[in-house]
């Protein structure tokens, strides 16, 4: 039996990881390959970074009938036009600037593609047009060569808006705090779904993860609130970032103001 390009995620699902490590990606993009068992067509989800090798590897894990976009950051929409060219199959994504032979994706719309069902659920707040894409009909893969019962609430592949580890960066202005507390209970609402997302692993029991991150959220908050009044109302973002995050190495700051800048617009500052 030969082995499938990609580590098998899922009952539906496997993962390819882009060449580009780094502090904002983690171990690199995570490219997913979704398509039911014994199927030749996949949907990819997030092409990644135009690097030839990694698109080469997603060309060759299937028939690509359609490419689905998370959000509009380059780590996951570079290759689009490139992966495009090479498949002929039609890219979809929140924003039509990144379509391509096909419509926008619409919040709540059911796709039938690659024999799955993939629900697109509209959760911006790491930018505006994240999305993510819940597979009802997934499971984890069992021992053996038994195929297990799915889940009832199957999986969900989160963009940057869950990552596998850590916490996401709050595109300020385009990402806002208000949206990404309202699309992490969204997300809670799925129960214990598999987590998928674009960096790092895998993680179990989207609600419990959801939860977790909105405490770490009003926890920021609090700090924030802290740091206004120990330095001051009219007091810079760059004071207020140093204040809070104490150890975080130079290159990260950029994400940790940005974040920073979220949280006080959502306390009206």
């Amino acid at each position: 039996m030969t082995q499938e390009p990609g580590t098998r995620t899922t009952v539906l699902t496997r993962r390819l990881t882009a060449p580009n490590p780094g502090p904002m990606t983690l171990d690199g993009t995570n490219s997913w390959l979704i398509g039911a068992p014994g199927q030749q067509d996949v949907v990819v989800v997030d092409p990644g970074p135009a690097d030839r090798g990694h698109l080469a590897a997603l060309a060759a894990a299937g028939r690509t009938v359609l490419t689905l976009i998370t959000h509009r950051h380059a780590d996951h929409t570079e290759a689009v036009d490139d992966f495009h060219a090479l498949t002929g199959a039609p890219v979809r994504a929140f924003l039509p600037e990144f379509c391509r032979g096909a419509a926008p994706l619409a919040d709540r719309e059911t796709i039938e593609a690659a024999g799955c069902r993939i629900r697109v659920l509209h959760t911006p707040g790491h930018t505006s047009d994240s999305v993510c894409f819940h597979l009802p009909d997934d499971g984890p893969v069992g021992g053996g060569d038994a195929v297990p019962p799915a889940r009832a609430t199957g999986s969900v592949l989160t963009g940057d808006t869950v990552l596998g580890r850590g916490t996401t960066m709050l595109d300020h202005p385009d990402g806002s705090l208000g949206d990404y507390l309202r699309s992490l209970q969204r997300l809670a609402v799925l129960g214990d779904a598999l987590v998928l997302p674009a960096h790092a692993d895998v993680r179990e029991d989207v609600e419990a993860v959801c939860e977790e991150l909105l405490e770490h959220r009003m926890e920021r908050l609090a700090e924030v609130r802290e740091a206004l009044r120990a330095l001051g109302r009219a007091a810079t973002l760059e004071a207020i970032t140093a204040r809070i995050y104490t150890d975080v190495p130079e290159h990260v700051l950029p994400a940790a103001r940005s974040s920073v800048g979220a949280q006080l617009a959502y306390l009206g500052f």
